[in-house]
């Protein structure tokens, strides 16, 4: 798998993917519409960046052609996102799906690996949720990552593997940066306001370390085609409750910081286990939530996330609000 194509190769998780990749000798191209800042990526003699749009079909006719595996991380991010213009999370998420993995297929693509989320298995009550329960995906966003699941089950071949990872929420810093995610948001607040407001508490929120989802990737390209083909994947950390979350930014960033807690109709709890792709493909995270808060606290102390509450590039939903995209 020397050549890799990445959809949405310049958001939060790409942007720490594509140097490690190039860094392991891979040449990688990345796909993005790069609404976050082009500067995201550093460049590389091994690096190809293209400014496009996943629905443009004949710009992915002519881009995909040529490399040996596609990772696909792009779509709009989270439940809020997706709400602001649901035609649009809809066409990027969904309708756009099938066209990519045709053209990946037609062109011997030889492994897709796609990022589904966590969230499609909606609010469960076992102590461990597995690849192989039912999923109640409770909003489109997650509806439409189920959907796209079972569209990528159907080509699975000999000649072209394909993957799913279903992630827990990511977290930690990356050069572009989201602070709108539950452990970031909590560090963002400890850090600069002393306070952190918990809505509600007890509900879990499994996370993972960005370099532990980097890690992930590199582990499913590297997998043996009959360790992955046809599979899906958990992927996540220690299924912590938020006020769990909330003690570890606190521990982190400082006693003085305040807990204050109140009332919320968000209920979403999610418990995964990740039992599976230790098992199968011998991976393990390596990175705590604490590292991770750690990291983003020498990233405002160096001053390398200035404006944490006011640069849109931090908020998905802010950004996509004053780009108007369609």
């Amino acid at each position: 798998m020397s050549k890799i194509f990445i959809t949405g190769g310049a958001g939060y998780v790409g942007a720490m993917l594509v140097p490690r990749l190039l860094k392991e000798g891979h040449e990688v191209t990345v796909f993005d519409l790069m609404i976050y800042g082009e500067d995201v990526l550093q460049s590389d003699p091994k690096l190809n960046v293209i400014k496009g749009d996943i629905r443009d079909k004949t710009l992915l006719e002519q881009s995909i052609p040529g490399h040996d595996a596609v990772i696909h991380l792009a779509c709009i991010s989270n439940d809020p996102s997706f709400e602001l213009n649901p035609d649009l999370g809809k066409s990027i998420n969904l309708d756009s799906f099938r066209p990519l993995v045709e053209i990946s297929k037609a062109v011997s693509i030889r492994r897709f690996i796609y990022a589904s989320s966590s969230s499609v298995y909606g609010v469960k009550d076992e102590e461990n949720v597995h690849e192989d329960m039912l999923l109640e995906p409770l909003t489109d966003y997650s509806k439409f990552k189920a959907d796209c699941e079972s569209i990528l089950a159907e080509y699975q071949s000999d000649d072209f593997t394909t993957v799913t990872i279903r992630p827990a929420t990511v977290c930690g810093y990356s050069p572009r940066q989201r602070l709108d995610v539950v452990v970031n948001i909590l560090t963002n607040l400890a850090f600069h306001k002393r306070q952190i407001t918990v809505f509600g508490g007890s509900q879990l929120r499994p996370n993972i370390h960005i370099a532990d989802m980097v890690d992930a990737y590199i582990a499913l390209l590297a997998a043996p085609d009959e360790k992955v083909a046809g599979e899906v994947f958990n992927a996540g950390y220690e299924n912590q409750s938020v006020l769990e979350l909330a003690e570890t930014v606190k521990s982190v960033i400082g006693d003085d910081v305040q807990l204050v807690q109140s009332e919320t109709d968000d209920n979403r709890s999610y418990h995964i286990s990740s039992k599976k792709i230790a098992d199968k493909i011998g991976f393990e995270t390596t990175h705590t939530i604490q590292d991770a808060v750690e990291d983003l606290k020498v990233a405002f102390e160096k001053g390398l996330l200035p404006n944490s509450f006011d640069d849109e590039r931090y908020f998905n939903i802010r950004r996509m609000q004053n780009l108007e995209l369609s």
